[in-house]
């Protein structure tokens, strides 16, 4: 088996591992995707409103298609295993979708999570979503296909559109599906009976636990852009705390500048 391909099923391994499921916290840039390597997490995903607001972007507007593969060329292919946001691909060619995912595999990404939802708040047609899972899946078989429905997230009582698109989904190939938004245990529950694939949910404040998560079946716990939006809270929160206060408030572990600093390596 190529290195490529190791990798890869090690990543969907991940997915079906006894016990606990897989937590994939969300990077944004090459620091925060090599500090969280550093601290055991065996693999890494980015988080899509972190590359687009780093760069000046709207998330989930499709226009961030440089900057992701920037930054997967940057990170892919090191020591964790990495699995790319790309919204809903950034194009509704299929053809176009799977070119995406063939330069990210080639930039050592082993995933990609594929959205339906739209910058105006709607679905894309379940037969088109499908439609890109499968030109991914041919494209690049070995590439772990997250397929994220918006059902939930985006509102609208929608809810009932999820078990028949996870169902679209799984049979156009997804490896598994990712259903954002999922808080409630019995919902969560419905939605793990509903298909075969692992699933994938959103970490909440007010969202069961993991072991909870575990026994309900979940299969993988993103973070999303969580840990990106948490950064910037501390980092102003920071400011202008010592402009008020003429002193530096309490903070959590900061890491030092030469351990910043290590985070360029060369392999990290």
């Amino acid at each position: 088996m190529s290195t490529a391909g190791g990798s890869a099923a090690a990543f969907r391994e991940l997915h079906h591992r006894p016990g606990a499921p897989l937590l994939l916290p969300n990077a944004w840039d090459h620091a925060s995707a090599a500090a969280l390597a550093a601290a055991g997490f065996p693999a890494v995903g980015t988080t899509s409103l972190g590359v687009a607001a780093a760069a000046g972007l709207p998330d989930g507007a499709g226009r961030t298609r440089a900057e992701t593969l920037r930054l997967a060329r940057g990170i892919g292919g090191g020591s964790f295993l990495l699995s790319v946001d790309v919204e809903g691909g950034f194009s509704d060619d299929p053809a176009e979708v799977a070119d995406l995912a063939a330069e990210l595999a080639e930039a050592g990404a082993v995933g990609v999570n594929l959205e339906d939802g739209r910058a105006d708040g709607g679905l894309t047609p379940p037969r088109l979503h499908a439609a890109k899972i499968s030109a991914v899946k041919s494209a690049v078989p070995r590439l772990f296909v997250n397929a994220r429905t918006d059902t939930h997230w985006l509102g609208g009582g929608r809810g009932a559109e999820t078990a028949p698109r996870l169902a679209a989904y799984r049979d156009a190939g997804a490896d598994g599906v990712f259903v954002p938004g999922l808080t409630d245990p019995a919902a969560i529950a419905a939605a793990v009976d509903a298909t075969a694939l692992p699933l994938n949910v959103l970490a909440a404040p007010d969202g069961p636990s993991l072991t909870r998560l575990a026994g309900l079946g979940v299969r993988r716990v993103s973070l999303g852009s969580l840990l990106f939006r948490l950064a910037l809270g501390a980092a102003v929160d920071t400011a202008v705390g010592l402009r008020a206060n003429g002193v530096l408030p309490p903070a959590p572990a900061v890491p030092g500048y030469a351990e910043v600093q290590a985070l360029a390596s060369p392999g990290d």
